[in-house]
């Protein structure tokens, strides 16, 4: 398998992974435009946009769209992050013309019909009610917030209910017009897919766009914080969140094989300590997640109320007692899974496409596998010992509380606990 790319003259990028026995593929376009990109007064709308690509084109409607996929057995679909809006479909071989097809049409010629944004607006209110009505989904956008207070990175992808309300086509239009540019866009396919043969439609399709300054955002500032929201709820929710490195810094496979450690898994520290040792909750869990310029160390729990304050206290002391008593046997554990975890989901033409499409918006290239497993395997017992007694220690931090919350350690006790 060869990843192979080509950039055309207008700065439109394409990625391409030709999967020797596979018979299906995947195809999208990344944008390079998120809810990062966004000014205050437009938060949510590289969402609600994402939405409004699947209401009709100047070719096609809404209908229309679904069935040209759906007739030959495939898949397409979409997603927001704060970084990057996808667009993206899984199909047979044969029909990657039309999946190509069916994706450009939807990105370069939505119509916008006021009726439409009606009908989607409805839609999101809606998605938007069901993730506040989801603590375990709800308290990461509140623990965002305090991780980046005032910032574009810090906000809410689906954005709030105000902003949504009040989105109409023109807003839409000056959107696509800044943002979905070639130079911002990376079209990723894998599996049964032939690079010239994409190429050759790209150019035909992308080739005579105009090109447009990109436009940037200031660079992240982790503050950290807290938020605490009282609610009866069965569950008690606690969310914690360290500063981390970001996606271009060597240190981010430092950070995942600590997140790994520490709550990656059955075996992991948390896990062992907060559930199967003191039975403090069902779920708890540790990641480390990365953007282009920053990262988040975040900590998950759903306990009780009446053993929230423990959970809490013993989270933080299970970190520092990581920057002192972590193993050679633990860092080969979570090394042994992150990279199993990487090359497992990478059996996954979407999974590939995905990884190239961002891997070349961020590096200008996309790492070959063996590059990522050498640097894997270059992480040392010491470093990670010593980014936990910076998370311990010193890092900045963010706290969201959703439940029944009152028995909670104060902010105070727990930076307390962490200078103990």
């Amino acid at each position: 398998m060869t990843v192979q790319t080509h950039t055309l003259a207008n700065g439109f990028r394409i990625v391409t992974e030709h999967m020797p026995g596979l018979q299906s593929a995947a195809v999208g376009i990344w944008v390079l435009a998120g809810a990062r990109n966004e000014r205050v007064e437009q938060n949510g709308i590289a969402h609600f946009l994402e939405h409004m690509a699947f209401k009709g084109t100047q070719r096609r409607s809404a209908l229309e769209i679904a069935e040209a996929i759906e007739d030959v057995g495939g898949y397409i679909n979409a997603y927001t992050s704060r970084e990057a809006t996808a667009y993206y479909a899984r199909v047979l071989g044969a029909d990657v013309p039309l999946a190509l097809d069916v994706i450009s049409d939807i990105v370069l010629n939505p119509v916008f019909d006021p009726r439409e944004i009606e009908i989607e607006r409805g839609v999101i209110l809606q998605e938007i009610g069901q993730a506040l009505d989801t603590p375990d989904d709800v308290i990461f956008d509140w623990l965002q917030e305090q991780a980046y207070p005032d910032q574009p990175i810090g906000r809410t992808i689906l954005g709030p209910v105000e902003r949504v309300r009040a989105f109409g086509k023109a807003d839409f239009q000056a959107f696509v017009a800044q943002h979905y540019a070639p130079g911002q866009m990376v079209l990723s396919a894998s599996g049964a897919v032939d690079h010239d043969a994409i190429v050759r439609m790209a150019e035909d399709i992308f080739g005579a766009l105009a090109p447009v300054a990109p436009t940037s955002f200031a660079p992240a500032r982790f503050q950290g914080g807290e938020m605490r929201v009282e609610k009866a709820l069965e569950q008690a929710h606690f969310a914690l969140a360290f500063e981390g490195p970001g996606v271009t810094d060597g240190a981010i496979y430092t950070a995942q094989i600590l997140g790994s450690a520490l709550g990656g898994g059955m075996s992991s520290r948390l896990f062992q300590e907060i559930r199967e040792k003191r039975g403090l909750c069902y779920t708890i869990f540790a990641q480390a997640g990365a953007y282009s310029d920053t990262g988040m160390m975040t900590i998950y729990a759903g306990t009780s109320a009446e053993d929230l304050g423990e959970l809490a206290l013993l989270t933080l002391d299970e970190i520092k007692r990581a920057a002192d008593t972590l193993s050679e046997a633990e860092i080969a554990r979570a090394r042994a899974q992150m990279k199993a975890g990487m090359l497992m989901g990478l059996e996954s033409p979407s999974s590939r496409a995905e990884r190239m499409a961002r891997m070349l918006q961020i590096w200008g290239r996309v790492p070959d596998l063996d590059e990522v497993v050498a640097r894997v395997d270059a992480i040392t017992l010491a470093d990670v010992r010593a980014m936990a007694a910076q998370m311990a220690c010193a890092a900045p931090m963010a706290l969201a509380l959703y439940g029944p919350v009152s028995g909670a350690p104060d902010w105070d006790a727990l930076k307390a606990r962490r200078a103990a």
